[in-house]
């Protein structure tokens, strides 16, 4: 019976509490907040594109001076917290297992902790207007590339890819600045929501297009030009994995020049993989190696037969 078994159950999972993952018993460990972090881009969208998720600036009466800036102030706000959040536990975690960590805090003390906090915000709140400024420029490439798309309006109210898009911009100014566990939380926050899964560290240029986007993983050393068009179920991959942690920084995945199109269920793995210029990817094609510039990559004609009802195989 479970009553009778209840006590060996509960000392069993308390036992395994004493784990360094199991963080709720550690006095002073507190890891970022997901909802905290979720507003804070729920926040930074409403301020990229005013008007489309929030009742801000349909007024007349209403400043966009005040809005952006009383709206920068409360994202700075929670931001700062979260980013000590998670300087304070990989600082922890140095003093678990040691060299871990790739970020520099001055000596992991709380104020070494504020101080690198706050030169983080200081850069990622100066790059805000030219995320803003190429997120235009990938509404412009969805527009350009969908004939389904009735306006620009609709694309940013209603695109998967461009909420994966803008997540990754984000994330990927916290990802240049060393910060742990966020980048990965947004990006993360971003997959669950559209099945697009684009690690922080990868390098985008503007005018990026994600048509229907189900499926897509764009891998954390990916390099990606401008004008660059993926559908549904692309994945820009490693080749293996195997070697784990001590992957950690390497080069793993392709480089994808300027004008490619990728179709879907197209494989681009390794890192030293380089689609070059102006070439085209056919679907459910699985390239490991570099193709030069203005190249079309298919699979070969497959025979398709159709049987009728009745007939014999």
């Amino acid at each position: 019976m479970f009553g009778d078994n209840l006590d060996r159950i509960v000392k069993g999972i308390e036992k395994n509490y004493e784990a360094d993952e199991i963080f709720f018993t550690k006095p002073g460990r507190r890891f970022p907040n997901r909802s905290a972090i979720k507003s804070v881009l729920k926040d930074i969208r409403r301020v990229m594109f005013p008007g489309y998720f929030g009742a801000e600036m349909l007024s007349p009466s209403t400043s966009p001076e005040y809005f952006i800036g009383e709206t920068l102030i409360q994202i700075e706000r929670v931001l700062r917290e979260q980013i000590i959040l998670a300087l304070t536990y990989t600082s922890d975690e140095r003093d678990v297992n040691a060299g871990t960590s790739n970020y520099l805090c001055g000596g992991c003390t709380p104020e070494s902790i504020c101080e690198r906090t706050s030169e983080i915000c200081t850069v990622f709140f100066d790059e805000l207007p030219n995320i803003q400024r190429v997120l235009l420029t990938d509404v412009q490439a969805l527009y350009d590339g969908d004939p389904a798309a009735g306006s620009k309006e609709e694309v940013i109210f209603s695109y998967p890819g461009l909420y994966a898009i803008f997540v990754y911009r984000v994330a990927h100014v916290l990802y240049e600045q060393d910060v742990p566990i966020i980048p990965r939380i947004m990006t993360e926050l971003a997959h669950s929501g559209t099945g697009i899964d684009i690690g922080a560290g990868a390098k985008i240029g503007e005018y990026f297009f994600i048509d229907h986007g189900t499926g897509v993983v764009i891998g954390e050393t990916t390099e990606i030009g401008d004008h660059v068009k993926i559908y549904q179920g692309v994945t820009l991959g490693a080749l293996s994995t195997r070697g784990g942690q001590r992957l950690a920084g390497v080069k793993r995945h392709p480089t994808i020049e300027d004008n490619v199109t990728i179709y879907s269920n197209a494989s681009v793995l390794g890192g030293e993989t380089i689609i070059g210029e102006g070439s085209v990817i056919a679907g459910s094609t699985f390239v490991t190696s570099s193709v030069p510039p203005h190249s079309r990559v298919s699979v070969k004609a497959q025979e398709i037969t159709v049987r009728q009802p009745g007939e014999k195989d």
